[in-house]
This record gives structure tokens, sequence and C-alpha cells, in this order.
């Protein structure tokens, strides 16, 4: 049964019933099953009113977004629904309890009157799909709240407190306890309650200079057109009469639907939850509890995980040796969780709080009692040894041992353990406690348990975790690696570092490549390209970077890198870098020539998502989301475009595979060798979203 109803009195109480959110699916039947209510209602000469509330935790998170793709029709039976509410000749009124978003907070803006709980959080975020409020948000909204609320509302996607709607206008009443009890009290002490349809109340002031000034904040030529619309479809509030305006809407949910922007951004919303599924994961499994986290290494790593674990309110020990090193992390940690409170994330009893949850000891006996110890300790094989064989050592039996590797090879590091069925791979990516790419490494001999136990505490320190196989690299930086190498081949054959970086930055990338090494520090990447000079010697690589590096060079931390950063932070062309590479391309005989963005974005993407497909095929990734994602979070690239294999899709694998055929015909081709996996999906039309399940 989608929806409950039952009578108080001559009330109509009617509860949408679709665990566990609520969803005001479509297809799942709840509109129809709430119209057919609704109808009974309004019809039953013994009902004088009319509650609509939500079973169980919450009024309702919203739409279906599996409708989202629906034929203009199938979306109009909401909207119908909506304008048969508003038009109820008896008054309408919205229990809410907890959550109200999008399509749920539009259905409540359809009702005559609005009561809510201390607890709820009511918004419209359409606009983080690529979409608007589709349901008559935009024309509703500004008539109760006015415009300069609505508007960033609806823009910037954020919900407001009940306490916040109720100065707003947005609700009529805030209540404690149950809010079909508060409804009913409302109702009854109120009577008459004439009905008061939302879209004729009258056009409130302000609305002119209220669009202008959210035309002006507009990105230009921004990947997600859904805020640019929404201004529109505000405007049509103080413009046009509210059927017209509703009709506008319509038109503008169905254009921004279809664009990539917004299919990018859907597939991502849906990618994060897929990604929390472990193939094969007996269902009975549950997570080991932790309690106590400890962490050895308080260098730059170590503290930031310590925060995000103190964050999310568990106990941390933090194993330091040097004194100014204990010093520098205890000092960091109450700056950062300090600063929260100064700027009211938390409450100062908040941040002391947290702060009393840490101890910093050279002991490293003092984790024994810990359920989870990570090593955060320099990326050096023979120093995580020494430290992985001790805590085996003192750990208890049952303790998780995770290391914060990104690239070394997690099988080896469970060796020097008795329980590799326990040890596994933690690769926070830094900033620790503000990056939310968690990528979660299985090793060869990795216990089901201990996989479903980092995926529990990635959420619970707000992170999104996906599960890599142990490769070189994982899925990330394995992939980047490769991205990475077409950017300084690119730079060696003609194009300069700053012209790379505008482009990629310009096709959407948060950073450019270049930028990104100077931020994350030159000497990193040195290290990987000595090792790989060894490791590959078939695979030559640019090494005019390791001159940089050479002169001391490393990036923002040393003051310049491949830009100069005479603040320490803002990134200046350095014209010495092209005097660098002339020389560098003279030396290695290399005839430099003019390069395109174009050819720029594509060779840089096109070498990412070829190895991405080899990862997927050797089931280092168990789909081809679990890249997605791990790019989405974890590397700046855009959300709207929604991951380098969906980006693949988009443009069509018959498409990539004869641009991979093309470039691999040219220099240093043999990056760009198809992968089997892509000449497969192409043959016989398919997609990496056939594979992802």
């Amino acid at each position: 049964m989608k929806v409950i109803s039952r009578r108080d009195g001559t009330v109509a109480v009617l509860a949408v019933a679709n665990p566990p959110v609520n969803a005001l699916s479509i297809r799942a039947g709840v509109i129809d099953a709430l119209r057919t209510a609704v109808d009974a209602a309004i019809e039953d000469g013994d009902v004088a009113a009319i509650v609509i509330a939500g079973e169980g935790r919450m009024f309702s998170a919203g739409a279906d977004i599996a409708d989202f793709d629906s034929p203009p029709a199938t979306l109009d039976r909401f909207r119908d629904l909506l304008l048969r509410i508003e038009h109820s000749p008896k008054p309408v009124v919205m229990a809410i309890h907890a959550v109200a978003l999008g399509g749920a907070l539009e259905l409540a803006l359809s009702g005559h009157y609005r009561i809510a709980t201390e607890d709820s959080r009511l918004g419209l975020p359409e606009v983080t799909l690529g979409v608007l409020p589709g349901g008559g948000g935009t024309q509703r909204l500004p008539r109760l709240a006015g415009f300069a609320r609505a508007i960033p509302m609806m823009v910037g996607g954020g919900p407001v407190s009940a306490r916040e709607a109720l100065e707003i206008g947005l609700v009529d009443a805030v209540v404690d306890g149950d809010p079909v009890a508060g409804a009913l009290a409302f109702i009854a002490g109120r009577s008459p309650l004439p009905p008061r349809p939302t879209g004729a109340l009258p056009v409130p002031p302000g609305g002119a200079e209220a669009v202008a000034a959210a035309r002006a904040r507009l990105k230009p030529g921004a990947l997600n057109q859904a805020p640019a619309k929404i201004v529109d479809c505000a405007e049509q509030v103080f413009t046009t009469d509210f059927a017209s305006g509703l009709a506008f809407e319509a038109a503008g949910f169905s254009t921004l639907a279809a664009t990539e922007g917004s299919k990018g951004l859907r597939h991502a919303f849906f990618g994060e939850r897929k990604v929390a599924q472990i193939p094969g994961l007996p269902r009975e499994t549950a997570p080991l509890p932790i309690d106590r986290v400890g962490i050895v290494g308080g260098g730059l790593m170590g503290t930031g995980i310590a925060i995000a674990m103190l964050n999310a309110g568990l106990p941390v020990t933090l194993v330091e040796p040097r004194a100014e090193g204990r010093d520098k992390a205890a000092a960091k940690i109450a700056v950062t969780i300090g600063r929260d409170a100064e700027k009211g994330r938390i409450s100062r009893q908040e941040a002391d709080r947290r702060i009393t949850l840490l101890t910093i000891t050279d002991a490293m006996d003092a984790v024994a009692d810990a359920d989870l110890v990570i090593e955060a300790v320099f990326e050096e094989m023979t120093v995580k040894e020494g430290v992985v064989r001790a805590l085996d050592r003192i750990a208890k039996p049952g303790a998780i041992l995770a290391s914060n590797t990104s690239m070394l090879d997690l099988d080896v590091i469970a060796g020097f353990t008795g329980r590799p069925d326990h040890v596994v791979g933690l690769h926070f990516f830094s900033p620790a406690n503000i990056m939310k790419l968690l990528e979660i490494v299985r090793g060869r001999e990795t216990a089901p348990v201990a996989l479903a136990t980092a995926l529990a505490l990635a959420r619970r320190i707000g992170k999104t975790g996906v599960i890599a196989g142990n490769c070189d690299g994982f899925i990330g930086n394995r992939m980047f690696e490769e991205y990475l190498r077409q950017a300084y081949f690119l730079a060696e054959e003609g194009a300069l570092p700053q012209q790379i970086d505008a482009a990629l930055e310009a096709w959407g990338m948060a950073m450019g490549p270049y930028r990104t090494l100077d931020l994350a520090g030159q000497d990193v990447a040195w290290s990987v390209r000595k090792r790989r000079a060894v490791d590959q010697p078939d695979r030559p690589y640019s090494c005019f970077l390791d001159r940089l590096c050479e002169q001391g060079r490393f990036g923002q931390k040393t003051g310049a890198g491949v830009y100069l950063y005479a603040d320490g932070r803002t990134a200046e062309i350095d014209p010495e870098m092209e005097t660098l590479l002339l020389a560098h391309s003279a030396e290695k005989g290399i005839a430099r020539r003019p390069i395109g963005d174009r050819e720029i974005v594509e060779r840089c993407l096109f070498a990412m998502i070829n190895e991405g497909a080899r990862i997927v095929a050797e089931g280092m990734a168990y789909r081809p989301v679990d890249a997605d994602i791990v790019y989405l979070k974890g590397y700046g690239f855009p959300a709207e475009r929604g991951g380098p294999m969906h980006y693949a899709d988009r443009i069509g694998l018959p498409v990539l595979l004869d641009a991979l055929r093309t470039l691999s015909t040219r220099r240093n081709g043999w990056a760009f060798e198809p992968a089997p996996l892509i000449v497969d999906l192409a043959a016989r039309g398919d997609s990496f979203e056939t594979l992802n399940g």
C-alpha cells in the first residue's frame, strides 16, 4: 500500500508509505495512489479537511530520479496531482517531519498550509542534478518566501531548517513531536480554515532586482545549465500568469533533463550508491564495530586522517615518535577543529569534546586496544614493513590493520602480518579531513568482513568509499599516470604547461595537471617517474620535469615548480619554462609544433579512459562506474561529465576506438594501443554502462 488513509473525525489523513525514503515515484505507483486518495477525500462529504504526511522516518526525500527520463506526459501526472491538491475546495495541510526535499517540497507547496517539526529540513536541490524544480517549485516558492530567499534556495540547492522556513513564510507553524498531531491541532485551532492556493497568492515585490542579482552571479559557459534556467523561471512569476509560468517551467525541466550536464550528474548520483555494493558479498556480512582508532604517523596524512576520525566522534590514538612531530600534529588538529567552531560549523563545546577524544603519544603499544589501526608513515616499503610488523604484534586479535599507501603492493604489506585477511588499504586523499574519496584496497586475502567494515567506516567519516583491486596505483593513480604521461609528452612536443592547464580547466577539470603537480609536490611525481624508469623501461617518459626537481623546484611548498609562487599560493607563469622546454625538445630531437586545445583534451582524457578500461577488464575495479566515482570524488573531474567512463559512453565507444587507433600510429603511440575491452564493447554495440549492473 503506497498511501495509508485514515480518518480523524472529519479530517482525512493520507500518509505516503514508500520506504525507505518515501520517494514520490511515478513508476512505482505512489503518485497515482496519492491522487486516488486525494480525490476520495475531496469527494467524501464527511471530510472537512485533509492532512498529507509521510509514514516512517521522514515526510519524503523527493521524486524518484529514475522518473526524470520519462516522457512529459508521464511527468504531468505529478504536476496534475499538485494542481488537484492546490484547487481542493477543502483545506489541505502538509505535516512535514525530518525532510521535504525536491518534489516533496513541491508537494508541500501545493498544499494550503504547512506544519513542520523542529528537526525538519526543506529544500529544492534539483540543481545538483542539473535540472530545475519541475513540479511548480519555481513558481510557488517565490510567492511564499519572496524572491530574495527563494532564488538562492533553488540556485544553491541547500535546505533550510524548520525555523528558517517559518521566518520566510515557507511553513505556517513549527511543532514538537508528531507532525500529524500538530497538523490536526492547527486545523482545530483555526476553524474554519479556508483553502489558500499558493498559486493564487499575490506576487511579492523585488522580483526584478533579485533576478538581476542572480543573473550577475551566474558563471558564463557553465556545464550545469540549471541555475540560469531557474532564474529564467523565477522571472516568469512577475512577468506572466501562473499557468504560463508552470508551462515554462515544465518545458525547461524537459530541456535540462536531456542535457549532458544533467545526465552526468544523475550518473554520479546513482554511481555513489552503486559503489557501496560489493559483488558477491554475502547478505549476512555485518561490519565489525569500530569504536577506537589508532594511527601511526603524525605527518600531513596521519594528522588529516586523525581529524576526519575525530570529526566523526571516534576516539583516536595518534603515534608519532618525534617530539616535534607530536607538537606540530597537536597544534594542527587543534587549529583545524577550532576553525570549524569559529566559523559556526560546530559549537565551541563540540570542538572541545572532539579534542578530548585525541591522545598523542610516542608509544606504539598505545594502540593495543584499537579496533582499527592505520599506518600513515612514509611511502617506502621498508619503512612500512617495520611499522606493520610491530603493529601485528601489538594490535589485539580481530583488529583491522590498514595501510594508507597510495601505490605500494598491499599483498606484500599483508605478508608482514599473521592476519592478512584483516589487512586492507585505506588510501586517503590529501587533505584527508576534507577530500571525499577513500580508495579501499582489497588484497588477495582480504576478508569480505574487512571490506564491509571499511565501507561502513567511510560512510561514518563522511567519505565515499570505492573498493579497488591491488595493482600499482590502484584505480585513481593508475589512470592519473596515463593522463600525466600525455601532459608531459604534449609539453615536449609543442604545448606550454599553462596552455595544457587552461585547456583542461576550460573543459571542466578543477585544476590542470601542472598546477596539480605543483600543489601535490613535484618531488612526489618525480619519485614515481624514477621508479617507473626501473620497473617499466619499455615505457619511456618525458623527463623535462626532472630538471626542475633537480633544482629543488618542488612546487608551492618551495615557492617554485612549473609555476612561480611569490605569495606562496598564486601560480604565476615562469618565462624560463618555455626556455627549458625549447632546450629539452631540441636535446631530444623533437620538432615542436602548434598544438590545439582539442588535441590536449582528447589525448589526456582518452589515455585515462583507455587505462580505465584495462583496470575494469582486470577486475581491479568492480565496474566502470567505480572508476567514475574515484575521479569525481578524488581528482577534480567535472561532475557534469559523469566521470571518464561515462564520458566515453557519451561520445560513443566506436568514436573513441577510432581516435585511439589513430593516436596509436603517432609518436609514443604505444600509450594509445586500444584496450581489448573497448574493442570488444564497440564491436558489440555496447557501452561501459552495460557493465555497471
